[in-house]
């Protein structure tokens, strides 16, 4: 078979070439057998011709196409308004709608030159293939009806060939015949560096192959060796992305680099993941002979002060620059007025800065340095520039200043009676007002899809009288930022369960350990989790665990897919609802350690990708469907995590990796 490679649009250009008319513009997932389970049906090694015609006739394109249709219509795929799927590019392609027009040839255009087809199409429900595929001296066209029905009876026939000989067997035959390609050790070690189950050992044998394992927390003994890797690349990834790595650690993997460059990367990776180094390794690099890595040093979390002070006296501009902030709170005044008289601008800047976080800038300065709007956040302005700038300034300048906490009440007070509604929104999430000041700033906060918690209230979350003030707040972003607090008194928990903004119940429900049942189960219907709080509400430790089963015919999808939950549900439940018509229900099946092996079995077929990548990890997966997997690059690295597949048989495949 030769697919069609290609987007969307050179894909439907050659259907319509082809005589199709393209009855749906975008492409979907189709509720039917995926295109690549259909193409292994038409290319297995056991498929035998429903048709064939010699490839030497003069007339190939039509008589293909004549039997394509006879057996199409015979079969029901033309039916109804005649619209039908169709494959275009072997398993790389989904499924495209169309229907045929008065001048169709699919034969003479859906193949490497004309006569030579490579097509397949479905029904609509997903219940009959029709496809021609080129063999030596004949066109095959392979016709299966009733694919559902035997799909079910394969996936029996699977589950029931599961016996310990044949186990054995299938995990032998893995490594017989030619060795897998570079992409399928590929694939294989990206799964293998994740499976739950690997020995340690062998999961550092993989780090040169693949980083996946890397950004999971490790245990000492995996990061010493990840960052003790020969390789470079290993070493500096780990830097960069383990969460697990100890001052100790650091300390090793710094030092232990010769090469200067490394060093300095390494030093930069620790200062921006604020990571804390001893006291003695921050001693080494502030006194390294590279100023680069003196310039990182000087940034890193919890640099002492004396260090601090030292390098703001080094010889180098840059780490002058860079150790400003870290120094200037432990500067004399003589230390201070060295860096605000710096032979470097960039220096010089940095400190005044500083120095005018303290004592206000004169409009002079504010335009002899031509300070940054940005900068108009933090600063300390005199009275007549702070007034000028609230009335005159650009909206932007408006905006940055209209958070400064520097600014006197009555400036604030005319800024949130700005024209500008960004400008009053700024005024209207700053700490120092009242909530009865905050209340009568007119703000549109439905502009804003997205928030995030507010600092200065994050601050306050240990302050009851607090939490409880600000929870009646008219600002929603305040009242969404009281509920990311981890715990909150009992009536703040109830007020904010029953707030109007449904994203105050949903911080609740993810940040909040005293979240009620009631709301939670209410936030569930609409929400099921997110990168920062995976799971959350399902997971939430309140969340309701019985009486579920009363779910299990629900009309939501989301309420039936809570059902195998309850302690009381069982595996006759978990395999009726495996096949679910909603994906989401199947896919909580998917997880489920109690379905049967036939039911993983045929799950690999789901239309949907994430559920076939689910079965293929399932535990009770037959070990000759595992090895087939094992075999075939779109699932391979899901196969790999597979925590049924025996230790031996993965240092096995470990070995191929060398």
């Amino acid at each position: 078979m030769s697919p069609m490679a290609g987007g969307k649009d050179e894909v439907f250009d050659r259907l319509r070439r082809a005589g199709l008319e393209i009855a749906a513009g975008d492409w979907r997932i189709e509720e039917v057998l995926p295109p690549g389970a259909a193409w292994r049906r038409v290319i297995g090694f056991e498929t035998e011709p429903t048709a064939t015609v010699r490839t030497d006739r003069t007339d190939l394109a039509e008589s293909v196409n004549r039997e394509w249709h006879r057996l199409a219509a015979e079969a029901g795929i033309l039916d109804g308004d005649g619209v039908f799927l169709i494959g275009v590019a072997g398993s790389c392609s989904p499924w495209t709608r169309v229907r045929l027009t008065a001048d169709w040839d699919l034969a003479g255009v859906l193949g490497e030159r004309p006569g030579q087809p490579e097509f397949v199409t479905l029904s609509l429900d997903g219940d009959a293939l029709v496809a021609a595929t080129v063999e030596e001296y004949d066109v095959w066209l392979i016709a299966e009806e009733r694919i559902k029905e035997r799909q079910e009876a394969a996936a029996q026939a699977a589950a029931a060939l599961d016996t310990p000989e044949r186990r054995a067997a299938a995990w032998a035959s893995l490594f017989e015949g030619p060795g897998p390609g570079e992409k399928l050790l590929d694939a294989w070690a990206r799964g293998l560096s994740l499976n739950d189950v690997i020995p340690e050992d062998l999961r550092i044998q993989l780090f040169g192959r693949s980083h996946h394992v890397m950004y999971r927390y490790l245990p000492t003994a995996v990061v010493d060796a990840a960052l003790a890797h020969p390789d470079w690349k290993v070493r500096a990834f780990a830097a960069e992305v383990q969460p697990n790595i100890t001052p100790e650690q650091w300390a090793r993997v710094i030092l232990g680099a010769q090469d200067t460059r490394q060093r300095w990367l390494l030093t930069l990776l620790a200062a921006d993941r604020r990571a804390e180094l001893t006291e003695d390794i921050c001693q080494k690099l502030a006194s390294d002979p590279s100023a680069r890595v003196r310039s990182e040093a000087a940034r890193l979390a919890g640099l002492p002060a004396p260090l601090a002070i030292a390098l703001a006296a080094d010889p180098d501009d840059g780490v002058r620059c860079a150790v400003c902030p870290a120094a200037w709170p432990h500067l004399d005044t003589p230390g201070r007025k060295a860096l605000l008289a710096d032979p470097a601008d960039k220096v010089r800047r940095a400190a005044l800065l500083l120095h005018h976080r303290e004592h206000p800038v004169p409009p002079s300065v504010f335009e002899a340095e031509d300070l940054q709007t940005r900068d108009l956040e933090t600063l300390c302005l005199e009275r007549d520039l702070a007034e000028h700038l609230a009335r005159h300034g650009e909206e932007a300048e408006r905006v940055a200043l209209a958070g400064n906490p520097h600014l006197d009440p009555d400036l604030v007070a005319l800024l949130a009676e700005d024209p500008d509604e960004g400008v009053r929104y700024a005024v209207s999430v700053r700490g120092d007002l009242t909530e009865e000041q905050r209340a009568r700033i007119p703000i549109d906060f439905e502009l804003r899809s997205r928030s995030h918690e507010l600092d200065w209230v994050a601050d306050l979350h240990h302050d009851e009288d607090a939490m409880r003030r600000l929870a009646a707040s008219s600002h929603p972003l305040v009242r969404r930022s009281v509920a990311r607090a981890r715990h909150l008194p009992s009536d703040v928990v109830a007020r904010l369960a029953r707030d109007e903004d449904r994203i105050v119940r949903l911080f609740l429900a993810e940040s909040c350990d005293d979240a009620p049942a009631d709301m939670l189960m209410e936030v569930w219907r609409w929400w099921d989790g997110s990168l920062s709080f995976p799971d959350r509400p399902r997971s939430h430790p309140n969340f309701p665990r019985h009486d579920l089963l009363r779910y299990a015919d629900d009309p939501d999808p989301r309420m039936r897919r809570l059902s195998p939950d309850d302690p009381d549900s069982t595996t006759e439940l978990v395999e009726r609802l495996s096949r679910d018509v909603s994906a989401e229900v199947r896919y909580r099946t998917a997880t489920d350690p109690r379905l049967p092996p036939a039911c993983a079995v045929r799950l690999l077929e789901d239309p949907h990708e994430h559920i076939r990548r689910s079965a293929a990890r399932h535990p009770r997966l037959p070990a000759h469907v595992l090895t087939r997997l094992l075999r075939e690059t779109d699932l391979a690295q899901w196969a790999a995590r597979n925590p049924a597949l025996p230790v031996e048989v993965m240092r096995r495949m470990a070995e191929r990796m060398r």
